[in-house]
Protein backbone atom coordinates (compact mmCIF):
# COMPACT_ATOMS: atom_id res chain seq x y z
CA UNK A 1 0.00 0.00 0.00
CA UNK A 2 2.90 2.41 0.84
CA UNK A 3 4.48 1.71 -2.20
CA UNK A 4 1.94 2.37 -4.36
CA UNK A 5 1.26 5.73 -2.61
CA UNK A 6 4.70 6.90 -3.12
CA UNK A 7 4.02 5.96 -6.56
CA UNK A 8 1.27 7.99 -7.59
CA UNK A 9 2.49 10.54 -4.91
CA UNK A 10 1.80 13.64 -7.23
CA UNK A 11 -2.25 12.60 -8.22
CA UNK A 12 -2.17 12.20 -3.96
CA UNK A 13 -0.83 15.40 -3.56
CA UNK A 14 -3.25 17.30 -5.77
CA UNK A 15 -6.59 15.40 -3.93
CA UNK A 16 -5.21 16.14 -0.67
CA UNK A 17 -2.75 19.09 -1.04
CA UNK A 18 0.14 18.86 1.55
CA UNK A 19 -0.74 17.61 4.63
CA UNK A 20 1.94 18.69 6.37
CA UNK A 21 1.42 22.60 5.33
CA UNK A 22 -2.52 21.94 6.33
CA UNK A 23 -1.37 20.84 9.72
CA UNK A 24 0.40 23.60 10.69
CA UNK A 25 -2.18 26.22 10.47
CA UNK A 26 -4.67 26.68 12.84
CA UNK A 27 -8.39 27.00 11.85
CA UNK A 28 -9.69 29.87 10.85
CA UNK A 29 -12.50 30.90 13.12
CA UNK A 30 -14.69 32.61 10.94
CA UNK A 31 -15.48 32.43 7.11
CA UNK A 32 -15.89 36.17 6.26
CA UNK A 33 -16.65 38.27 3.19
CA UNK A 34 -13.09 39.62 3.26
CA UNK A 35 -12.21 35.46 3.49
CA UNK A 36 -13.74 34.58 0.23
CA UNK A 37 -12.77 37.58 -1.65
CA UNK A 38 -9.31 36.39 -0.83
CA UNK A 39 -10.13 33.03 -1.85
CA UNK A 40 -11.37 34.47 -5.21
CA UNK A 41 -8.10 36.95 -5.40
CA UNK A 42 -6.03 33.41 -4.77
CA UNK A 43 -7.99 31.64 -7.75
CA UNK A 44 -7.29 34.83 -9.96
CA UNK A 45 -3.64 34.80 -9.07
CA UNK A 46 -3.37 30.86 -9.46
CA UNK A 47 -5.41 31.47 -13.20
CA UNK A 48 -2.39 34.03 -14.00
CA UNK A 49 0.86 32.33 -12.30
CA UNK A 50 4.09 32.84 -14.20
CA UNK A 51 5.61 29.66 -13.44
CA UNK A 52 5.06 26.11 -11.78
CA UNK A 53 6.64 27.61 -8.35
CA UNK A 54 4.95 30.51 -7.67
CA UNK A 55 1.53 28.13 -8.87
CA UNK A 56 2.28 25.61 -6.14
CA UNK A 57 2.25 28.21 -3.48
CA UNK A 58 -0.76 30.10 -4.17
CA UNK A 59 -2.55 26.43 -4.58
CA UNK A 60 -1.13 25.64 -0.85
CA UNK A 61 -3.09 28.51 -0.01
CA UNK A 62 -6.17 27.60 -1.30
CA UNK A 63 -6.15 24.06 0.37
CA UNK A 64 -5.27 25.88 3.65
CA UNK A 65 -8.59 27.89 2.91
CA UNK A 66 -10.38 24.12 1.90
CA UNK A 67 -9.69 22.24 4.81
CA UNK A 68 -9.82 24.77 7.65
CA UNK A 69 -12.96 25.57 7.76
CA UNK A 70 -14.56 28.74 9.78
CA UNK A 71 -16.87 26.68 11.70
CA UNK A 72 -14.71 25.31 14.84
CA UNK A 73 -16.26 21.79 15.51
CA UNK A 74 -15.79 21.45 11.50
CA UNK A 75 -12.39 22.57 11.89
CA UNK A 76 -11.23 20.09 14.79
CA UNK A 77 -13.48 16.70 12.84
CA UNK A 78 -10.91 17.61 10.05
CA UNK A 79 -8.28 18.18 11.57
CA UNK A 80 -9.03 14.53 12.99
CA UNK A 81 -9.58 13.42 9.25
CA UNK A 82 -6.36 15.03 8.28
CA UNK A 83 -4.92 12.91 11.00
CA UNK A 84 -6.38 9.46 10.00
CA UNK A 85 -5.42 10.02 6.21
CA UNK A 86 -1.83 10.89 7.53
CA UNK A 87 -1.79 7.34 9.07
CA UNK A 88 -3.40 5.95 6.28
CA UNK A 89 -6.33 4.97 8.70
CA UNK A 90 -8.96 4.97 5.44
CA UNK A 91 -11.94 2.98 7.31
CA UNK A 92 -11.56 5.14 10.60
CA UNK A 93 -10.99 8.71 7.78
CA UNK A 94 -14.48 7.95 6.18
CA UNK A 95 -16.25 7.12 8.69
CA UNK A 96 -15.49 10.38 10.34
CA UNK A 97 -16.02 11.93 6.93
CA UNK A 98 -19.66 10.24 6.65
CA UNK A 99 -20.85 12.26 9.48
CA UNK A 100 -19.27 15.63 7.99
CA UNK A 101 -21.13 15.38 5.13
CA UNK A 102 -24.65 14.81 6.88
CA UNK A 103 -23.61 17.35 9.33
CA UNK A 104 -21.99 20.21 6.98
CA UNK A 105 -23.53 18.98 3.64
CA UNK A 106 -22.20 22.11 1.55
CA UNK A 107 -18.86 21.94 3.15
CA UNK A 108 -17.06 20.80 -0.49
CA UNK A 109 -13.84 19.98 1.11
CA UNK A 110 -15.66 17.05 3.31
CA UNK A 111 -16.96 15.55 0.15
CA UNK A 112 -13.18 15.52 -1.54
CA UNK A 113 -11.30 14.13 1.43
CA UNK A 114 -14.20 11.07 1.19
CA UNK A 115 -13.99 11.07 -2.61
CA UNK A 116 -10.15 10.67 -1.98
CA UNK A 117 -10.26 8.18 0.25
CA UNK A 118 -12.63 6.12 -1.82
CA UNK A 119 -10.37 6.34 -4.56
CA UNK A 120 -7.42 4.79 -3.08
CA UNK A 121 -9.66 2.05 -1.89
CA UNK A 122 -10.50 1.34 -5.37
CA UNK A 123 -14.23 2.17 -4.64
CA UNK A 124 -14.32 4.94 -7.90
CA UNK A 125 -17.87 4.60 -8.58
CA UNK A 126 -18.44 6.64 -4.69
CA UNK A 127 -15.44 8.49 -5.58
CA UNK A 128 -17.41 9.62 -8.73
CA UNK A 129 -20.62 10.54 -6.58
CA UNK A 130 -18.73 12.51 -3.92
CA UNK A 131 -16.72 14.45 -7.18
CA UNK A 132 -19.91 15.36 -8.02
CA UNK A 133 -20.89 17.18 -4.92
CA UNK A 134 -17.36 18.30 -4.51
CA UNK A 135 -17.91 20.42 -7.60
CA UNK A 136 -21.69 21.42 -7.27
CA UNK A 137 -20.24 23.39 -3.86
CA UNK A 138 -17.00 24.39 -5.62
CA UNK A 139 -16.80 24.18 -8.95
CA UNK A 140 -13.13 25.75 -9.13
CA UNK A 141 -12.08 22.53 -6.95
CA UNK A 142 -8.80 21.32 -9.41
CA UNK A 143 -8.21 18.70 -7.29
CA UNK A 144 -11.51 17.02 -7.44
CA UNK A 145 -10.94 17.69 -11.16
CA UNK A 146 -7.89 15.87 -11.72
CA UNK A 147 -9.58 13.00 -9.50
CA UNK A 148 -12.02 12.90 -11.69
CA UNK A 149 -9.68 12.74 -15.06
CA UNK A 150 -7.68 10.26 -13.23
CA UNK A 151 -10.67 7.73 -12.79
CA UNK A 152 -11.69 8.23 -16.50
CA UNK A 153 -8.23 7.45 -18.07
CA UNK A 154 -8.15 4.21 -15.80
CA UNK A 155 -11.48 3.45 -17.48
CA UNK A 156 -10.56 3.98 -20.53
CA UNK A 157 -13.04 7.07 -20.95
CA UNK A 158 -10.17 9.20 -22.37
CA UNK A 159 -12.48 12.07 -23.76
CA UNK A 160 -13.90 12.40 -20.20
CA UNK A 161 -10.80 12.29 -18.76
CA UNK A 162 -9.33 15.18 -21.11
CA UNK A 163 -12.45 17.09 -20.52
CA UNK A 164 -12.32 16.92 -16.67
CA UNK A 165 -8.31 17.29 -16.93
CA UNK A 166 -8.65 20.50 -19.38
CA UNK A 167 -11.09 22.17 -17.05
CA UNK A 168 -8.45 21.41 -14.18
CA UNK A 169 -5.72 23.33 -16.18
CA UNK A 170 -7.81 26.41 -16.63
CA UNK A 171 -7.97 26.76 -13.01
CA UNK A 172 -4.52 25.67 -12.33
CA UNK A 173 -2.22 25.95 -15.10
CA UNK A 174 0.27 24.13 -13.57
CA UNK A 175 -0.99 20.84 -12.37
CA UNK A 176 1.94 17.99 -12.41
CA UNK A 177 -0.75 15.65 -13.49
CA UNK A 178 -0.73 17.21 -17.02
CA UNK A 179 1.73 15.15 -18.14
CA UNK A 180 -0.51 12.12 -17.39
CA UNK A 181 -2.35 13.70 -20.83
CA UNK A 182 0.67 14.14 -23.15
CA UNK A 183 -2.13 15.49 -26.21
CA UNK A 184 -2.71 18.34 -23.86
CA UNK A 185 0.66 19.24 -23.76
CA UNK A 186 0.54 20.48 -27.16
CA UNK A 187 -2.13 22.89 -26.21
CA UNK A 188 -1.13 24.20 -22.83
CA UNK A 189 2.37 24.93 -25.14
CA UNK A 190 0.39 26.99 -27.60
CA UNK A 191 -1.70 28.60 -24.83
Amino acid sequence: MRRWIARYRFVLLALFGSVGAVAAFAPAMAQTEREAAALDALFAQLKSAPDETVARQIAQQIWIYWTTPADPVLASKMQDVLMLRQRAAFPDAITLLDDIVVDYPTYAEGWNQRATLYYLLGNNEASLADIEKVLEFEPRHFGALVGRAVIYKSRGEQSLAIEAMTRALAIHPFLVERSLFPELQEEITRA
